[in-house]
């Protein structure tokens, strides 16, 4: 029995070997010549405020956008925003959804239990309601107090918008 239970380890740790030598990267391309892989391009630059959690659904539409009509968002984001993008010189912000390109809305939800602001905003065509752009944003707070965490929330939501505006007039 004893040295049944030896072979069958021995055999169990022989195989694992081989399997790993099997799937270990050679560090060649399986057709064995020097052709470099393709890659996804360059990593992006690390930021302070985390990985970017903009989308760009549309590059063409967004950036052909100029006038935005902005929809009440909870906590006064909103409100911010608006100071944000007036600010940025880049869109114009319309007082009727009729006249604008987009609407932006959204939602600012804060959580007192988990000390977190969550913020939600799109962008979207306002004739078509076809998705332009998103961003998701996670703030703390409790400390800093809600209206710092909300006025930070619109900061990187215009900083992601102005950096996705950039990367498709590059395109």
């Amino acid at each position: 029995m004893k040295l049944f239970q030896i072979y069958l380890l021995a055999s169990l740790i022989l195989s694992s070997v081989a399997w790993a030598q099997k799937a270990a990267p050679s560090g060649k391309p399986p057709d064995g010549g020097d052709q470099k892989r393709p890659t996804l391009g360059p990593s992006p630059a690390p930021s302070l405020n985390g990985p970017r959690s903009s989308t760009t659904t549309d590059p063409r539409r967004l950036n052909h956008l100029r006038k935005i009509f902005v929809e009440n968002i909870d906590n006064s984001l909103s409100d911010r925003l608006m100071e944000g993008l007036a600010k940025s010189g880049r869109f114009r912000i319309v007082a009727d959804a009729k006249e604008a390109d987009a609407v932006l809305r959204g939602t600012c939800f804060d959580s007192h239990h988990l000390k977190s602001l969550h913020s939600e905003v799109f962008i979207s065509d306002r004739v078509t309601g076809a998705s332009i752009w998103q961003d998701n944003v996670r703030r703390p707070f409790n400390p800093p107090s809600l209206e710092k965490a909300v006025d930070e929330t619109a900061e990187i939501i215009i900083e992601h918008l102005n950096e996705s505006v950039r990367e498709a007039q590059r395109n």
